[in-house]
This record gives C-alpha cells, sequence and structure tokens, in this order.
C-alpha cells in the first residue's frame, strides 16, 4: 500500500551521550506541587495524580526561540523535572519504577493560560492550553548511570535577570516512582515516552524578547527565548 504522504521524522531528544532519544509521547502530570496548587486556586491534598499529553513535536530543544502562540494574551512559563523512560511496563510497581527511568532532563510546560483556565471553568479538556506547537522545550536527557536516581534537588526559574520559580523536587507530592505507577495503570508505558513531572509554584506570563531559564542541580539547563507570534 502506496501511503498518501510521508510523514514526518520522528523527534528527537538531544542527549548528554549525544546518542539522541526518540520521543514517542508526551505526559504530563497537573499540581504536583502544593504551593503551585494554591495559586492555582486548588486544595493540594493527596488525591491520586491526574495527567494530560502532549505531541512528541511540542518537543524543542534548549536554544529555541518559540513563537508566541497565536489566540493567547497570557503565556506563562512552567518549570519541570522530566522523566525519559527506557524499558516498558503496565501496572508497575512503585518499588520496580525506577528501574524503568532511562533519564532525566529539564523541561518547559509552556502553556496558553487564559485557554487552560477557560477550558477548566467550562469543564473541557485542556488541549488548546496546553497542547501547542512548541510547547515543551526540553534540555539535554542525561542518562541514570550520570545521575543516579533523581529524589531531590533544587529547580530554578528565570526570566532575564528575575527568578519567578525555585524549589525542590523532593517537594513533589507524588515522587517520580510513584507517578511512574500511577501512570502504568492507565496506559501501557513505552520506551520514548516523557513524564513532566509538575511545576513548582511562580508560573507567570512571558512576552516577546523574554529569555527563560530553567536550572535543575545536576542537569543541563533549559534555555529558550520567546519569539514574535508567527505571521502565515
Amino acid at each position: 500500500m502506496t501511503p498518501i504522504f510521508t510523514p514526518p521524522p520522528p523527534t528527537i531528544a538531544a542527549t548528554s551521550d549525544g546518542r539522541g532519544f526518540p520521543v514517542r509521547r508526551v505526559f504530563c502530570v497537573g499540581r504536583n506541587y502544593a504551593d503551585h496548587a494554591r495559586e492555582m486556586g486548588k486544595d493540594p491534598t493527596r488525591d491520586p495524580p491526574f495527567f494530560f499529553t502532549k505531541w512528541a513535536e511540542t518537543v524543542v530543544p534548549s536554544g529555541t526561540v518559540i513563537d508566541y502562540p497565536p489566540e493567547t494574551g497570557n503565556f506563562h512559563h512552567e518549570a519541570e523535572l522530566v522523566v525519559a523512560i527506557g524499558t516498558g511496563g503496565h501496572n508497575i510497581a512503585v518499588a520496580d519504577a525506577n528501574s524503568h527511568i532511562w533519564g532525566y532532563a529539564t523541561g518547559l510546560d509552556m502553556t496558553r493560560r487564559d485557554l487552560q483556565l477557560t477550558a477548566r471553568e467550562q469543564g473541557r479538556p485542556w488541549s488548546t492550553g496546553k497542547n501547542f506547537e512548541q510547547a515543551s522545550p526540553l534540555g539535554l536527557i542525561h542518562p541514570v548511570s550520570e545521575t543516579g536516581y533523581l529524589t531531590e534537588g533544587a529547580i530554578r526559574l528565570t526570566v532575564g535577570e528575575q527568578t519567578r520559580q525555585e524549589a525542590d523536587i523532593a517537594d513533589l507530592i507524588w515522587p517520580v516512582a510513584d507517578v511512574i505507577a500511577f501512570l502504568s495503570r492507565l496506559y501501557t508505558l513505552e520506551p520514548g515516552d516523557l513524564i513532566y513531572t509538575g511545576t513548582p509554584a511562580g508560573v507567570g506570563a512571558v512576552v516577546p524578547g523574554d529569555v527563560i531559564r530553567l536550572s535543575i542541580e545536576g542537569l543541563s539547563d533549559t534555555v529558550v527565548t520567546v519569539g514574535p507570534p508567527r505571521h502565515g
């Protein structure tokens, strides 16, 4: 059978060892830091984590000039620890979760906040607020052999010279192993999946010309510049 078009090549995320990581799917955890849950007007109790998804094509490398996206006037940064899955599985036990991790990276969950909040108020999916082109900037993925299994480490985001978000990944309501276990009950995880694990408090708007830098202790930074809206 001859296809009617040639699909684009898969998204290959950069790794610290130069081998490249083919991205299959992107899963994101909502409100996984208590202070961020509060700033979004929610109670940070230990309810089960919830997830939303993004296209693999939303992943772009550090150094990208990302377009200010259309149909928003409130474009927000969200700093996140990202987990790269190297071994798939279903119904993974918390005690076994670390064995499924290939590595870690810094990442940004860029958000059209006005569209997200409108959808939330109307009881609709968040897709237009979260899943759009260039919405998931990603730093180098470092294999576990370099980093060990990360359970703590300072996370900090700056816009220009201003610190906007500052916390520790030890503050995650649901640690990485729990997130993997919960997610694997809903989906069969596969090699190439990325999990954006949630953002600390301090999310805020950016405008064209802003330079965003995300740092997590032991990992490479993610740095992007917000460009003008794309026309045409």
